[in-house]
C-alpha cells in the first residue's frame, strides 16, 4: 500500500467526498429531466417505460452488494472512480438509445454501475466521518439532493432550447464525471482508516473471514428500508395525489413536492448540528415522530397550506435516516460490506414500494394508501436506538488528521 504520510482530513477529503455525491446526485437530476423527452421521442408505453425503468433498478440492486467486498480489496477511490466512467458512458447511450430494448440494456448497466458508485462513495464518507470525529454522512447526502437539484434544473433549460436528450445527456455525463474525477482528488484509502471500538456485530472483529450478517445490522437495514418507501413514496406520488386526490392544479401539485424536496436538502445540510445536539439516535426519533405528523398532515389537512406545511414535515422527518444508517453501519466490524448490505436493503424499496403502494391506492384510494406511510414513521422511531453511536473515547479519532495510505 506505499509510505504514509499525514493527510489533512478537512480541507481535502471532506470535500472531495461532498464534490463526488453531488456529481452523482447532478448524473441522476439529468436523467430524471429529459425522461419525458425520451418516452416522446421512443414514442414510448407507460408500460414500456415502466419496464426500462425497473430495469435499472434491478442493475442497482444487482452490483451493490458486491461493491463492499471490491472496496474492501481495492479501495473505495478506485472504484468510485471506475463506476463513473461506466455510469456516465451508459447514461449517455441511454439518451441516444433507438428503442426500448437499447434503453432498456442502457439503463440496466447505468443502474448496476450507478448503484456500486452510490455504495462506494458511502464508504469512503463513513471513513472520513470516523476520521474527523463529526457526523458529516447528512451533509454529503444533502449535496447528492443540492446535485440533483442542479442537475433537473440544467435538464429543464436544455428542454426548453430544444436540446434532444442525447447531447444534452452526453454533456451532462461529461461534467459530472469530471466533477467526480476532481472530488478523487482527495480521497483517503479507508482502509488504514481504524474501525470504531464498538457496535453491532463487533464480535466479528475476532478475525472471521466471512462477513456475516447479525441482530443489529438486519435492524439498521430494516430502519433503512422503512426510510427509503417513505422517500420513494414522495417521488412517486405526492404529486399526484395533490392532483388527483386533493383537486389541486398541476402547478400547485408539483408545488407540494418541492417542498418536500427542499425540506429534504435543508434538513440535510442542518442534520449535522441536529445529531451533535441530540445524537444520532434521539435525532432519527425525533424524524420518526416528525414524520408521521408530515404524512397525517399532507393527507389530512383541511386547507392547502397545512398540506403544504405536512409536506414539508414529512421531509424533514426522513431526510436523516438514511445517512444515520450509513454511519452506524459504518462503525461495524465490516463496514464497508455492512454499508453496501444496508444500502441494498434500503434501494430494495425501489422494487417493492411502488407497487404496493399502487395494490393498496386500488383498493382504497390513494390517499389511504399514503396514509399507511405513517406507520413507517412510526416504525422509524421505535427502531432509532439501533443507530446510536458507539460510545467511549476511541469512537472517532479526533484530531482532524490521520496516517492514510497512498
Amino acid at each position: 500500500m506505499g509510505g504514509f504520510r499525514r493527510y489533512h482530513i478537512p480541507n481535502q477529503a471532506v470535500l472531495g467526498t461532498a464534490l463526488v455525491f453531488t456529481a452523482s446526485g447532478a448524473l441522476v437530476g439529468a436523467w430524471v429531466s429529459r425522461i419525458p423527452a425520451v418516452v416522446r421521442d421512443l414514442d414510448l408505453s407507460a408500460g414500456q417505460l415502466g419496464r426500462a425503468l425497473f430495469a435499472l433498478g434491478v442493475g442497482s440492486l444487482l452490483s451493490m452488494p458486491l461493491t463492499g467486498h471490491v472496496c474492501r480489496r481495492v479501495g473505495s477511490r478506485t472504484w468510485v472512480g471506475v463506476t463513473a466512467v461506466v455510469s456516465a458512458v451508459m447514461l449517455g447511450l441511454a439518451g441516444f438509445a433507438p428503442g426500448v430494448w437499447a434503453l432498456g440494456a442502457a439503463l440496466f448497466g447505468f443502474g448496476f454501475a450507478f448503484g456500486s458508485w452510490d455504495v462506494a462513495m458511502n464508504v469512503q464518507g463513513s471513513a472520513v466521518d470516523r476520521v474527523v470525529g463529526r457526523e458529516w454522512m447528512p451533509r454529503y447526502h444533502a449535496c447528492w439532493s443540492l446535485g440533483s437539484i442542479l442537475g433537473a434544473g440544467a435538464g429543464s433549460v436544455a428542454a426548453r432550447a430544444g436540446l434532444a436528450p442525447g447531447p444534452h445527456l452526453a454533456v451532462a455525463a461529461g461534467v459530472s464525471l469530471a466533477a467526480a474525477c476532481a472530488g478523487l482528488a482527495g480521497y483517503l484509502d479507508e482502509r488504514a482508516v481504524p474501525l470504531a471500538p464498538a457496535g453491532p456485530d463487533a464480535a466479528d472483529r475476532r478475525g472471521r473471514r466471512r462477513f456475516v450478517a447479525g441482530r443489529g445490522l438486519l435492524l439498521i437495514g430494516l430502519l433503512t428500508f422503512c426510510s427509503t418507501v417513505a422517500e420513494g413514496a414522495a417521488g412517486d406520488w405526492l404529486a399526484l395525489y395533490l392532483d388527483t386526490g386533493r383537486g389541486l392544479s398541476q402547478a400547485s401539485a408539483a408545488l407540494g413536492y418541492t417542498v418536500f424536496a427542499v425540506a429534504m436538502t435543508g434538513g440535510r445540510f442542518a442534520g449535522s448540528t441536529a445529531v451533535a445536539r441530540l445524537g444520532r439516535a434521539g435525532a432519527v426519533r425525533l424524524g420518526g415522530v416528525l414524520a408521521v405528523a408530515g404524512v397525517a398532515g399532507t393527507v389530512l389537512a383541511p386547507w392547502t397550506a397545512l398540506t403544504y406545511a405536512g409536506a414539508l414535515l414529512w421531509g424533514l422527518g426522513i431526510c436523516l435516516v438514511f445517512p444515520a444508517a450509513v454511519s452506524a453501519a459504518g462503525e461495524t466490524a465490516r463496514p464497508a460490506e455492512a454499508i453496501a448490505l444496508v444500502t441494498s436493503i434500503g434501494y430494495g424499496s425501489i422494487l417493492v414500494g411502488p407497487p404496493l403502494i399502487g395494490a393498496i391506492a386500488d383498493m382504497t384510494g390513494l390517499g389511504p394508501a399514503l396514509l399507511g406511510l405513517a406507520g413507517l414513521g412510526a416504525a422509524i422511531a421505535l427502531l432509532a436506538p439501533v443507530v446510536r453511536a458507539p460510545a467511549g473515547p476511541g469512537a472517532r479519532l479526533q484530531d482532524g488528521s490521520a496516517s492514510i495510505a497512498r
